[in-house]
């Protein structure tokens, strides 16, 4: 049996700081990247955001609902990255 934590922290942070860094890497993808790369470079982002999941909710070192944190973080930032990948097929849409 552990002792509870006196200040716990807040651990639904790094999963909002996990689809905010989603978010700014779409959009990045989006100004940057060619038209036709824009698919391979949101895969890589979404591997990178479970990658940088992992490191988050293994730095807040809890074991209470890990794997709920990063499923949520890690399908959190899917769905930022299909929205903006959604945005992205619009955009094609209206400007060709």
């Amino acid at each position: 049996m552990s002792t509870p934590d006196l200040a716990p922290r807040h651990t639904y942070a790094g999963v909002v700081a996990v689809w905010v860094l989603a978010a700014v890497a779409g959009v990045l993808i989006g100004i940057f990247a060619p038209e036709q790369w824009r698919a391979q470079w949101v895969a890589v982002a979404l591997g990178g955001c479970v990658i940088v999941s992992f490191a988050v909710q293994l730095w807040y070192g809890r074991s209470q609902a890990f794997i709920q944190r990063m499923a949520l973080s890690s399908l959190g930032a899917l769905v930022v990255l299909g929205v903006i990948t959604i945005g992205f097929g619009l955009a094609s849409l209206v400007s060709g």
